[in-house]
């Protein structure tokens, strides 16, 4: 049977965007939903910090696991399996007696994940070679709108229909992605049995590049980190920086959406210019313009000067996300796609975990500068490793 792979990156992308947007959709008031649970006032933050960073926590856990079963079942099984946990899991918030059962909830959140990397391994498989740059940046944009529009309509579903109703629709909206996935992705594959499946050190040493492997999960784990370092100190930066403390809110929501804006823009455009002229280019010069992006970040005067930075940074992760993305695919045996992908999210939702706790402990020791400056030093350093890495590569056009 002749898979229509576009039809797929297609529903994928539909699929990878209600996802996006039901996991940022509950951020705004998670921690008004954990007073309302009837949490003491004096542990509302802590709760809420945990009630967010678990489920990245756990996702990163049992990634690999998800991966080594997509290999062995089929990507479009594991993507029907997280949108159908997912669906009970965040529907359920709404039912929740209280908070620790609240943190249980959000835990298997985590733990029945998996939809975007799946769909990412799945279509990276199926797209032509010569077009997998593309269609990975496009894939990316989906849940980077999601993500991007979630904050926003979670506040104003709250607002209009009361907090536990919004876990009601974020229910709603995973269990139409179910039915999507169900009826409309469709894949050609082989059940293999446990043991004829290539071992996770086989797949290592039939990688074309280990060494690069293991950079690009770098990469991922320091995208991420730099995307979250900033989180827990941005409202107050803001309020440092602004003469306007009434349109704090306003401002940090409009902050964190402009990097999300372009990088929706950029991504297919740079993934097909990846295409081109080789993704391990287009990463490098995205981690360059990062870091380019965070040493000014730390030294603004003003928050439009901060929203400026944050636009030009979403170019960055514009390229490095579809980079990333495309460059496992090229090196990695077909039969271990998934469980390369699987590692890969392990290390972007370790990233998820740590950078709050990197921002914070910095922010606490020095200043809110400091965290930009050190978020800077990480990705200079993810610049030298890539350089390192791809020192063959900048010579001859090898890994594409």
């Amino acid at each position: 049977m002749e898979i229509n792979w576009k039809r797929n990156l297609l529903i994928s992308w539909i699929g990878c965007f209600f996802t996006g947007a039901s996991f940022s959709l509950v951020m705004p008031f998670i921690p008004l939903y954990i007073e309302e649970l009837g949490a003491p006032a004096s542990q509302v933050p802590l709760l809420s910090g945990l009630a967010i960073s678990i489920t990245a926590l756990a996702a990163a856990i049992v990634a690999p696991i998800w991966g080594n079963l997509a290999d062995r079942k089929g990507r479009r099984l594991m993507m029907i399996r997280a949108a159908a946990g997912m669906t009970v899991t965040m529907g359920a918030l709404a039912f929740v007696p209280n908070v620790y059962w609240l943190l249980v909830m959000r835990f298997f959140t985590g733990v029945l994940s998996g939809y975007i990397p799946n769909a990412t391994a799945l279509i990276a498989y199926q797209a032509p070679r010569e077009k997998s740059g593309w269609a990975i940046g496009t894939l990316a944009t989906g849940a980077i709108a999601g993500n991007l529009i979630g904050p926003l309509m979670g506040g104003i579903l709250a607002e209009l229909l009361g907090m536990k109703n919004v876990f009601i629709i974020t229910g709603m909206i995973l269990f139409i992605t179910l039915l999507l996935t169900i009826f409309l992705v469709k894949e050609t594959f082989e059940p293999v049995e446990k043991k004829d499946l290539m071992s996770t050190k086989e797949i290592l040493g039939q990688s074309t590049r280990r060494s690069v492997l293991f950079g690009l999960f770098f990469t991922s784990l320091i995208l991420q980190l730099g995307m979250t370092s900033i989180s827990p100190i941005l409202t107050l930066y803001i309020r440092e920086l602004s003469t306007d403390t009434g349109s704090v809110l306003f401002l940090s929501g409009l902050i964190v959406s402009v990097a999300g804006v372009s990088a929706v823009i950029s991504s297919p455009y740079l993934g097909r210019l990846g295409d081109r002229i080789g993704n391990h280019k287009i990463l490098l010069l995205g981690l360059v313009f990062s870091f380019c992006c965070f040493i000014p970040m730390g030294l603004v005067t003003s928050p439009w000067q901060l929203g400026v930075l944050r636009f030009l940074l979403g170019f960055s992760t514009g390229a490095l996300m579809p980079s990333v993305n495309t460059l496992i695919s090229k090196i990695t045996p077909p039969e271990g796609v998934s469980r390369i992908f699987g590692y890969n999210q392990m290390f972007n939702n370790f990233g998820q975990v740590l950078g709050p706790l990197v921002g914070s402990a910095v922010a606490q020791a020095y200043s809110y500068s400091a965290v930009f400056f050190v978020t800077a030093g990480f990705v200079l350093l993810n610049i030298f490793l890539s350089l390192f890495n791809f020192r063959h590569d900048l010579k001859h056009q090898d890994i594409g």
